[in-house]
């Protein structure tokens, strides 16, 4: 059974949480979402999904055969982190999450992010 919604939540628990999002980059829709009240997820999730594309054909360009753990873009505010799916359910999905960044720890919300990752059942 899928856990998606209580990650979503426990995602949002994190400090300076703006908005979280589940999203499929093979096709950059939006599979779950909270938060966001300032921030359009759809959009961000479309957007953020070139971006793991981009990153993938660059990997594959320079044949690196790693895996990406996440990918961090910082703002003047906000910090961006897009956390790929590791597990093989999973394949194809990233999470997504913007952060405040005067409200935010970076490295224990990538931690918290690793953590959840781990416990999402698709």
């Amino acid at each position: 059974m899928s856990n998606i919604d209580t990650v979503l939540k426990e995602a949002m628990q994190i400090d300076g949480a703006i908005g979280v999002a589940l999203v499929d980059h093979t096709s950059g829709m939006t599979l779950g979402q909270a938060g966001g009240n300032t921030l359009n997820l759809e959009v961000a999730a479309a957007g953020n999904t070139e971006v793991v594309r981009a990153k993938l054909r660059t990997m594959d360009a320079l044949r690196l055969r790693e895996n990406i753990e996440d990918i961090l873009i910082t703002l003047d505010t906000q910090y961006h982190l897009i956390r790929l799916i590791t597990d093989k359910s999973g394949t194809g999905l990233f999470l997504y999450l913007a952060l405040d960044k005067q409200r935010s720890n970076l490295a224990m919300a990538r931690h918290k992010l690793a953590n959840l990752e781990r416990t999402m059942e698709i």
